[in-house]
Formats: C-alpha cells, sequence, structure tokens
C-alpha cells in the first residue's frame, strides 16, 4: 500500500479523512468563539441591555398578568366612566369604566404572542424555503426567489390587510397573516446564508464523510447561519406586535372586548380632548414594547457581526 495515500499512525484512517475532522472540529471551536465573543460584546453594550431587560420585563408580566392586575380587564363600571388616573386606578379608566392598567397588563400577553407566534410561524416557512433554495439552486431557486419577490413588492401591512380581508379578523387570522407577510425576508436572508457557506471547506469535508444533503443543511449549515437569522427574529418580533396594532386599530384585529393595545388606542382616539389618557397610555405600551425588542435587535446584529471581532 502506498504510504503517500493512507497514514497507519491513527489505526488505518485514512488521510483524507483525518484532514476532513480536522476542518469540521475547527470550524466547530471557530463557532465556539464568535459566541464567546458575541455574548461579551453584548454585556457591553448598555442600550441593548437596556432594551433586552424591559424585553424581559414584558415577557414575565404576560405569564403573571393574571396575578398582578388588580382588576378585571374586561369588568364595567360605567360610574367611573372616563376617570383619570388615581391611586384606586393607576391609569384611568375608559369610556365603559374598565381599569385601563388592567387592560394593558392583559394586552402584554396577546401582544407578545402575536409578536412571538407571527414571527415564529414566518421563521419556520422562511427558514426552510431559504435553506432549499440555496442548497440546490437551479430551478428551485428560481420559483421560490421569484415568489418571495412578488410578496415583497407589496408593503407588509397591506398584504396583512388583503390577508385579513379573505380569511376574517381575529387574533388567530392576525398571527397568520403577520407569520405569511414575514416569510419572504425569513428566506431571503436564510438563503444568503447558505450560498456563502455551502462551498466552504467545512461543509466540502461533510460531503467527504458521507453526509446527506439533509443532514448538511440541518447540521452544518442552519448552525452556522443562526446568527442573522437570531437578529432578524428579534426585529420581527416588533413589527410583529406593531402590526398586529394597526390591524386592530383599524378594526381588522382583535375584537371587543379583548383588550389589545392597538384596539384599546382606536376606542381611546374619540376622548382625546377630554381623557388623553385613554389613548396616550395603550400608545406607550407600544412605544415601549417596539422601541424595546428594536434596541436589543441592534444590539444582537453588533454583537454577531464578526467585523467587530477584533
Amino acid at each position: 500500500m502506498d504510504r503517500g495515500q493512507y497514514s497507519q499512525d491513527q489505526g488505518g484512517v485514512s488521510q483524507p479523512t483525518l484532514d476532513a475532522l480536522a476542518v469540521v472540529s475547527g470550524s466547530a471551536r471557530e463557532s465556539r468563539s464568535l459566541w464567546s465573543d458575541a455574548r461579551s460584546r453584548l454585556l457591553r453594550n448598555p442600550v441593548a441591555m437596556a432594551g433586552g431587560a424591559v424585553s424581559i420585563l414584558l415577557i414575565l408580566v404576560a405569564f403573571a398578568a393574571p396575578y398582578i392586575a388588580p382588576y378585571d380587564p374586561v369588568h364595567q363600571d360605567l360610574a367611573n366612566s372616563l376617570a383619570g388616573p388615581s391611586m384606586t386606578h393607576l391609569a384611568g379608566t375608559d369610556v365603559h369604566g374598565r381599569d385601563i392598567f388592567s387592560r394593558i397588563i392583559y394586552g402584554t400577553r396577546i401582544s407578545l404572542r402575536i409578536g412571538f407566534l407571527g414571527m415564529l410561524l414566518g421563521c419556520v416557512a422562511g427558514v426552510i424555503l431559504g435553506l432549499v433554495a440555496g442548497y440546490y439552486g437551479g430551478w428551485w431557486d428560481t420559483v421560490i426567489m421569484r415568489l418571495m419577490d412578488v410578496q415583497l413588492a407589496f408593503p407588509g401591512l397591506l398584504v396583512a390587510i388583503c390577508i385579513i380581508a379573505i380569511i376574517g379578523p381575529g387574533l388567530e387570522n392576525v398571527i397568520l397573516a403577520v407569520g405569511i407577510f414575514s416569510v419572504p425576508l425569513f428566506a431571503r436572508v436564510t438563503r444568503g446564508q447558505i450560498l456563502s457557506l455551502k462551498e466552504q471547506e467545512f461543509i466540502v469535508a461533510a460531503r467527504m464523510l458521507g453526509a446527506q444533503d439533509g443532514r448538511i443543511m440541518l447540521s452544518h449549515l442552519l448552525p452556522n447561519a443562526v446568527a442573522p437569522l437570531l437578529v432578524l427574529c428579534t426585529l420581527r418580533i416588533a413589527t410583529a406586535i406593531l402590526t398586529a396594532a394597526s390591524l386592530s386599530f383599524l378594526g381588522l384585529g382583535a375584537q371587543p372586548p379583548i383588550p389589545e393595545w392597538g384596539a384599546m388606542l382606536s376606542d381611546g382616539r374619540a376622548y382625546l380632548s377630554i381623557a388623553p389618557h385613554v389613548a396616550t397610555t395603550p400608545g406607550l405600551a407600544i412605544l415601549i414594547t417596539v422601541l424595546a425588542f428594536n434596541l436589543l435587535g441592534d444590539g444582537l446584529r453588533d454583537a454577531l457581526d464578526p467585523r467587530l471581532k477584533a
């Protein structure tokens, strides 16, 4: 046997196989280093940490809503209609006498549910389409990306309104609409990452070791494309919450008496001159939530940028 082709020092394992294993192992070590550096940069970013802290606080409020809300969010007390903020009602009451602070707390649960589920739906569908288009190329890439381009030609809110007009208003339909118009962004980001990764050495090494296409996509390509997808997920949560509030404001989302922030804002606009707290409180809730997730997303983007590693 030619000693130039095989090394017997490793128990008969071929040298090309050892080289492939070394490439894969080195890629894993580099990935761990990048994540460690990203975590350090994120912790040194006070703005991103503030956004993350507010986001975590909002999630905790959503889970604990039944325990911290002082009143039933749909209970009406017409005797206290449009009452201003006080020790009894911290944020005042609306035209039906319902406690606005309690409705804001329960609205956190609804808005975050729409944001996370809508983002998750768009992420799963978009990642699958992007993986297939980027890895296989050819007519798969052409068909999938042209469909995504057609959808991207229309504003996201317009697409959501069209979907709601077809399937009807409601929270579940809002989640579906938000998920559908989020698909093209996830598909394009995933495809771009796959195109830049699939010809690198660790993927070639995985093919040399006999890995199947599905294993390469799920075990090697997708984990290395997580960083930009994680940033996009965070930003899309904010977009989904804002879109859901816009749909509810137009009467296409949550229906009364559900305490959704957009619907509360729509109900309060008629009383801006005599009871501005009815509209400004849910408006501030939307502003703070969207700002928190956007700041966290921007911080993650900066932390995960490999160009900032130095």
